[in-house]
Parts: structure tokens; sequence; C-alpha cells
């Protein structure tokens, strides 16, 4: 019986030859029949992959052979199936892509990266450290979410600052723009999907002299296997694939408010119009309306 999964995970360590690791796991995500995400750069690799789970460990065997990869952390969460042939259905195919960012800020320049991960980021908080942080220095804590404004709508850390962004390279200009100042004597927790954009985030934050950054090591996905829905955290965690969203237990809230009846949602679509490239959050009889009204 096949058990579907989806494996997500990034590495920061410099790699000298980005397009032969390209070449390696395109070679072997096809050759296992994995369906999925990679982006591969000079300064590491990010992906998210799907597939049975089987294929999954031997794919994960032949990544971690690879010494700069050998600690990689996987986290792994429930596929919504695989086809006929094993292949996982919440992925239309295999992507493996070499680009200037893993996680594109649009400040390649910036970053510096050793064989020990990213150099300058922020202090590195468990999800226990998190929750000790919080006890001892209370609403002095500030969240600060480094996802895209529209994954914050359906489900964040209680109280977080959620930055108007549409993609990730909105936050250097927002930075710079000294909208944030003010946090810049407050202790701030970075916080995302699974880690790696705020790897890059707090380090950028550090360098423009917020004094005390830290990065949720990670990310939502590690403290929700921690703490569920009985923490600080509060609604669905978006994902990237043909899932959604995906929630840590049972009695999950549902914080999303749909953009045409303002029910609570935790549903995202795209826009109905094939010129227009946004997502919002809608419930599905609204967005059968709005899909039969560009029709």
């Amino acid at each position: 019986m096949a058990t579907p999964k989806i494996v997500l995970f990034y590495v920061f360590t410099p790699l000298a030859d980005p397009e032969a690791v390209r070449a390696w796991q395109r070679d072997l995500g096809e050759a296992l029949g994995l369906r999925g995400r990679l982006i591969i750069s000079k300064d590491g690799i990010n992906g998210t992959l799907g597939g049975d789970l089987p294929v999954l460990k031997r794919w994960a065997r032949s990544f971690r052979s690879y010494a700069p990869f050998r600690d990689v952390d996987l986290k792994w969460s429930e596929g919504t199936g695989v086809d006929a042939g094993g292949r996982s259905i919440d992925f239309p195919k295999l992507s493996v892509r070499v680009r200037d960012e893993i996680v594109s800020f649009g400040a390649p320049g910036e970053l510096r990266v050793d064989e020990n991960g990213v150099v300058g980021g922020g202090t590195r908080l468990s999800p226990e450290g998190l929750h000790d942080l919080v006890a001892e220095r209370g609403d002095e804590v500030v969240f600060f979410d480094g996802r895209n404004a529209l994954e914050a709508q359906i489900g964040r850390f209680r109280g977080a600052v959620v930055p108007d962004t549409d993609t990730t390279r909105d936050f250097v200009q927002l930075l710079d723009s000294g909208v944030y100042d003010e946090l810049k004597g407050k202790p701030v927790v970075t916080y995302c999907t699974g880690g790696i954009r705020c790897e890059v985030l707090s380090g950028l934050m550090a360098s423009r002299g917020f004094g005390e950054v830290y990065q949720l090591e990670g990310g939502i996905v590690r403290y929700g296997e921690k703490y569920g829905d009985d923490g600080l955290w509060d609604g669905s965690l978006y994902v990237f694939d043909k899932r959604g969203s995906v929630d840590f237990s049972d009695h999950a809230a549902v914080i999303g408010v749909c953009e045409g009846c303002g029910a609570a949602t935790k549903r995202t679509a795209n826009c109905p119009d094939l010129s227009c490239r946004t997502q919002s959050v809608v419930c599905e009889a609204c967005d059968t309306v709005r899909c039969v009204a560009h029709a």
C-alpha cells in the first residue's frame, strides 16, 4: 500500500559546481519517479519533493551520501496521494533549476555562506527556546513573519508583524525604507515555513542594525510538530503544492477571511483571469461565482 509523503529541505553550503548538482538531482529524481521543485545555487540547495515513502527514503540516502548534504534536516509531511506509477499527485512534474539565489530576496551579494551555513544570521531558537524567550521577555518579543502576506492571512503567530509583501523580494525594500526601524531595540523573532527564508532575512535585518534578531529553527513546521495548535501559533500553514495548506491538529483555528463574503476560510485560490497571477483567500462558494463571472 502506497504511503504518499512530501519532504521539505534546504542546505546552505558552498557548491563549486551547481550545474553538476543539478544534473545529479535531476537524473536521480527522474529515475525514482519523484516530482517537486529543487533550486540550486553556489550557496546551496532548496527543495520540496513528493512520492511514495520508500522511494523518498532511497532518494534521502543518496542525497546524504554527498558530504555537504550529510546533515540535512528533512521535514516530512503527509502527501495527498500517488498515481498508479507511484508519482506524487501534489506536483505536476519534477523541476530542477540553477539560480543566483536558492531563496529569491534579490540580494545575492549580501549573502555569505561557509561550510557551517549562513554567516551573520540571527540567533537560532528551537521551539522550546522560543517559549523560554517569551516567558522571559513577554510582550517585548516581536514575531516577524518572513513569508508573503498571503500566507500569513490563513496562519501566523499570535500578534505577529506581517509585512505587506507580495514576493520575497519586497523585504529588502521595506527594511531599507525604515518602516520597521522602531523594532531595532527589541527582540525580533523571524519565522517562515521551514526556516530557509529566515536564514537570509535575519541576516539582512542584522546587517541593517536590528540588534537582537532570532530565527525559529526548523520554521513553523518544526514548531507545529512540537506544539501543534496548543502554543503560540494560530491557523493553517500555507504550502506551495496542490494541498494548499496543512493543519497541525484537528482543532486548528480558521483565521482566514474570504475576500468575497467575509466568511472564515483557510482556502486560497488563483485569480480566475489567466492574465492575473495573484492568489487570494476565498471560500469555495465565492470562488465559483467569480470564476463564472470571468468565464
